[in-house]
């Protein structure tokens, strides 16, 4: 089985202005959907990213203070799943909660290196 990698692209929960009650509500999905990965043996990690970080650019190495302004599409977090496929992989992002949203799932197979 192979590994991958889905990352997960979309709104800002704070910028939305979400209740508390509908952040709730979200966090819900969430747990649920990773609770039925886990179930079927497919999870493998994860975790939820915060909005904001630094950036590391060039040979020069410049430093840059997020969110950043010139992405339009926020990184908000990623889960790793062991799968046969891309098809199977989507397949199990058919429930990612925040498609709702105007979220985007983006599958990425994790490369394995021989040492």
């Amino acid at each position: 089985m192979k590994e991958f990698m889905m990352i997960f692209i979309g709104a800002n929960y704070e910028e939305l202005g979400l209740s508390p009650e509908q952040l709730q509500e979200r966090m819900g999905k969430w747990f649920k959907w990773g609770d039925k990965m886990q179930e079927q043996g497919v999870l493998r990690g994860g975790a939820a990213l915060h909005s904001s970080g630094k950036r590391i650019t060039g040979a020069d190495r410049v430093v840059s203070d997020g969110t950043f302004v010139e992405s339009k599409e926020l990184v908000g977090g990623y889960y790793t799943v062991a799968a046969n496929s891309y098809e199977e992989v989507a397949v199990i992002a058919e429930d990612y909660p925040d498609y709702d949203l105007g979220g985007t799932v983006e599958i990425r197979e994790i490369m394995q290196f021989d040492r």
